[in-house]
């Protein structure tokens, strides 16, 4: 049977908020002498410039181009076209993972990284069953199913140098709903006072008193998602960290 292939190009050009971005679009169709319902496109966009960067407040196809990107990959995004502080927190995990500046705006670094298909979060403990992975070399917090599949990523602060979060391998053992008197909200216990939780202030290095920091939004979805029992696994990239179970361990 005669195959032709077919190569449709095109230069879009979008503007939002004082930046441009520039993409080449290639369409690549298998056509044949009878035509098939199961024939297939393939769409390969490729960003050949761009001036500026998405940032908060930006809206259009690119930012919606940039959410489904980063909603292929497992972070945790809306895919609704409009830069919003859950979008500018998924392209900081993102950051964070390829070893990027850790910023919440979208330049054309961003785009490119996403395009060569960087920023897949590797997960160490695929046996592990349904559990939680904290890197705290890329500072970010990891939801992982049954057969090492990420189900979400998300940005994340750990214990600061004079506290820092303990390494090892824990369960959860205590969920507390809601918001305590020290501001975490939503708390998933791991050992003693450690635990994960929604806090106010989540900045891109270690800052906290040796719990796991995620932003509040996030907090009712991994809430929702870990449960009593799961596996938590807490790591650095060079296996150097703290093995001490402090008994004042904090947000």
């Amino acid at each position: 049977m005669i195959r032709k292939r077919q190569l449709l190009s095109a230069v879009v050009v979008v503007t939002f908020c004082g930046a441009s971005l520039t993409t080449s679009m290639s369409l690549a169709a298998s056509t044949r002498a009878a035509p098939s319902p199961s024939s297939r496109k393939a769409l390969i966009r490729r960003v050949t410039h761009m001036r500026g960067s998405l940032k908060l407040g930006a809206h259009g196809a690119a930012v919606r181009l940039l959410q489904d990107d980063l909603a292929r990959l497992r972070y945790a995004v809306p895919v609704n076209g409009y830069y919003d502080e859950a979008t500018g927190q998924a392209v900081l995990a993102f950051c964070k993972v390829t070893g990027l500046d850790r910023v919440e705006s979208a330049n054309a670094g961003v785009f490119q990284m996403l395009q060569r298909g960087a920023g897949r979060f590797h997960v160490r403990y695929p046996g592990d069953g349904n559990h939680v992975e904290a890197d705290l070399t890329k500072q970010v917090l990891v939801e992982v199913q049954r057969g090492g599949r990420v189900r979400r990523i998300y940005t994340m602060s750990s214990g600061k140098p004079s506290t820092p979060t303990v390494l090892g391998r824990f369960r959860v053992y205590l969920k507390t709903p809601g918001t305590n008197s020290e501001g975490m909200v939503d708390s998933n216990y791991f050992i003693r006072g450690y635990a994960i939780h929604g806090y106010a202030e989540v900045p891109v290095y270690a800052a906290s008193h040796g719990c796991l920091r995620i932003p509040i939004p996030d907090a009712p979805d991994v809430f929702a998602w870990v449960q009593v029992g799961y596996p938590v696994d807490v790591y650095t990239d060079n296996g150097r960290g703290s093995r001490v179970v402090r008994d004042n361990a904090g947000p």
